[in-house]
């Protein structure tokens, strides 16, 4: 009796060409929806996720975009379940996780684009107005980042003697405000300049510097210090 062979998958082949394609070329070589299929290959081990890929990042614009959506979002998508959504915000998270740790390794000041690209990926996407601060060390370095509130698509509340409080637990000699508009402008209001003179007002007496308040947007970010709005 002759064996009846198994027919490998139509798309075991494009699997091994789009992986041999990243080896040999890297991620520069990929449209963002062969990466995301990258991803989606591990979660997802036993079918086609091309057209996936292609309805996720239509779904929610770009690359980026759909790294940082939210796990409810995700799987309102057909396709997507609760263990893919996860598997897409390790990624995210792993990515990061990499970019603080390089913020930690120098002075933050001195590295001002590893700074912006890691406020960019923390909060471009977000789609609730999100208040954090960086906190440094006498030399600048980074001790801590942490979310002081988050409000509205258009306003978030800030309270500067519970920044300045944290400021003193954590030991740190300066801060780095940051916060996002949702509506993509990035351009300070004046609640904005409001709150930030006030930050710098309570941590003169304690002899806590506001280096910076960056503002990010969809596609750019501002800086107050650039702006001599400090």
């Amino acid at each position: 009796m002759d064996k009846k062979t198994t027919a490998r998958p139509h798309f075991h082949g494009h699997r091994e060409r789009l992986r041999k394609r990243f080896d040999e070329a890297g991620a520069e070589a990929l449209a963002d929806y062969e990466l995301l299929e990258l991803i989606l290959f591990r979660a997802i081990p036993r079918r086609d996720v091309k057209a996936l890929a292609k309805t996720l990042i239509e779904k929610f614009g770009d690359f980026p975009a759909v790294l940082a959506a939210e796990p409810d979002r995700l799987i309102e998508i057909p396709g997507i379940s609760t263990a893919v959504a996860r598997e897409i915000k390790i990624i995210r998270a792993a990515g990061l996780k990499m970019q603080k740790e390089s913020l930690q390794s120098q002075p933050v000041i001195s590295s001002w684009s590893a700074l912006e690209r890691y406020c960019r990926s923390l909060l471009a996407h977000e789609k609730r107005e999100q208040f954090r601060v960086l906190f440094l060390d006498k030399k600048n370095r980074l001790i801590a980042d942490e979310q002081q509130n988050q409000g509205t698509v258009d306003h978030t509340p800030v309270y500067p003697r519970e920044v300045m409080r944290r400021a003193l637990e954590l030991g740190s000699s300066a801060v780095i405000l940051v916060h996002n508009h949702p509506s993509g402008d990035p351009t300070p209001s004046a609640a904005d300049i409001e709150t930030t003179k006030k930050i710098i007002d309570a941590g003169k007496p304690l002899h806590v510097k506001v280096h910076d308040h960056i503002i990010v947007g969809k596609t750019m970010t501002t800086s107050f210090k650039s702006l001599q709005l400090i």
